[in-house]
């Protein structure tokens, strides 16, 4: 029995994001054959897994470091420049907030870390490169590998859209690369064991010193209790219904969805809903109202992440041109109900959809890509009957890929990589002399 210290700060079947990735990867690595696995996570996660069925003490322990916490967040409300936006500020700080957080951890666990009970460490959350881990170095002194990830983020801002970086106050991402120089960024990668990285973008970040021991895991996973993967039965016509879900800033790209679907929605070709809320949607009302567009646009505002299945039940595909997405989660939501994806080839959504399983355009000017994306709907509604082979492949991958417990399984295949070296290997490999 392989027993592991499973490290995510940000844990929470309730909520969605890096909490909810959290919480499926752990659950996900628990639930295997041969794991032991006991999670770490914040106080502020307790009623929440309680109510799920763990117990504190034996499945989970929960760490109080509200003390730092509180101050922290209301630092980052002045300075992010207003809400939903300057998220690489938000980064920066929670980074102070999350070392803390190890601080505590390590007064409440570090002796029996040090002794051995376990026999690895994982820190699955939280997701960012910048956000180092002091503990590496810890865990390493006493011989216990520490393994990082899956790491993502920094995918870089694509130099024609500098507007909409401007939009979401992104001021510090012009100088993110000055995290290498942070206390913990060079120490953790030298002394993790294992690093996983969430997307390539990431990858192609780590230095060629720790690439032997870096592995590519994509962050995003599906929960077919969520999402069942049941084949899809309905046939595609017109009017093909398309959803854009997500929070309704600029980067996100639903304006230049409207626009490249304009023709198509006045002439009926086309239905659209518009899945989620935020600063831009007034703006978005107002597009769609100047185009003329009336009932086949919808604004459906906010939707809870349980109901969200019922709500795609007559969905055909989903438009999703974001310019700068670090894992894409939405997507393979998607992909496991049936749904084919048009995305932008970057980031995250670009590493998820093939040409055997959705529409991938290129990164360009966003007058260009509002043409390619009006040229890949013209093509799907003259031909709707393509996207029936194009859902049974995205449907395959995301089963046989990118459910959490085929993510799990690659996990723990890394740990008893790990564990089969000698402690003297992982010193040697991690930079400690054993």
């Amino acid at each position: 029995m392989l027993k592991a210290l499973l490290i995510a700060e940000h844990c929470n079947p309730e909520w969605v994001s890096v909490p909810l990735v959290g919480w499926s990867h752990a659950r996900a690595i628990a639930r295997q054959p041969g794991i032991d696995a006991h999670l770490v996570t914040h106080v502020r996660n307790r009623a929440a897994l309680e109510c799920a069925g763990l117990r504190e003490g034996v499945d989970f322990t929960a760490i109080d470091s509200e003390a730092i916490d509180r101050w922290v967040w209301k630092l980052a409300q002045g300075l992010r420049g207003g809400a939903g936006k300057g998220w690489t500020t938000i980064t920066a700080l929670n980074s102070l907030r999350y070392h803390y957080f190890e601080h505590c951890l390590w007064r409440a666990l570090g002796s029996r870390i040090a002794a051995g009970e376990w026999d690895i460490v994982h820190r699955i959350t939280p997701l960012s490169p910048v956000i180092s881990s002091r503990i590496a170095a810890k865990c390493a002194k006493a011989g216990v590998p520490f393994i990082v990830g899956p790491l993502n983020g920094g995918v870089p801002w694509p130099k024609v859209f500098d507007g909409a970086r401007r939009a979401e106050k992104e001021w510090l991402s012009y100088v993110r690369s000055a995290h290498r120089f942070m206390p913990g960024h060079r120490s953790m990668r030298r002394h993790a064991a294992a690093i996983i990285c969430g997307s390539r973008d990431t990858l192609a970040q780590e230095p060629a010193s720790v690439r032997n021991k870096v592995h590519y895991i994509p962050e995003n996973g599906i929960d077919p209790k969520r999402f069942p993967i049941v084949p899809q039965t309905r046939k595609p016509s017109l009017p093909l219904h398309v959803a854009f879900i997500g929070r309704l800033v600029p980067y996100k790209g639903c304006d230049m969805l409207i626009e490249a679907a304009a023709p198509l929605l006045r002439d009926g070709s086309l239905k659209l809903s518009i899945i989620g809320d935020g600063p831009e949607r007034g703006s978005l009302e107002a597009q769609a109202a100047r185009e003329k567009l009336g009932e086949n646009v919808e604004f459906a505002g906010f939707v809870d992440h349980d109901r969200l299945q019922d709500r795609l039940a007559s969905v055909d595909l989903l438009g999703f041109p974001s310019i700068r997405e670090f894992g894409g989660g939405v997507v393979l939501e998607c992909m496991a109900l049936g749904i084919v994806p048009v995305v932008v080839r970057y980031g995250g959504p670009g590493e998820l959809v093939s040409p055997d399983t959705g529409f991938a355009i290129e990164l360009g000017p966003r007058e260009r890509i509002v043409r390619d994306l009006r040229a890949v709907l013209e093509r799907i509604v003259k031909d709707p009957a393509q996207l029936a082979a194009l859902s049974r492949n995205g449907q395959a991958m995301v089963t046989r890929d990118f459910t959490w417990d085929a993510k799990a399984q690659k996990t723990i295949a890394i740990y008893r990589q790990v564990c089969a070296r000698s402690p003297k290997d992982i010193g040697t490999l991690v930079g400690h002399t054993a």
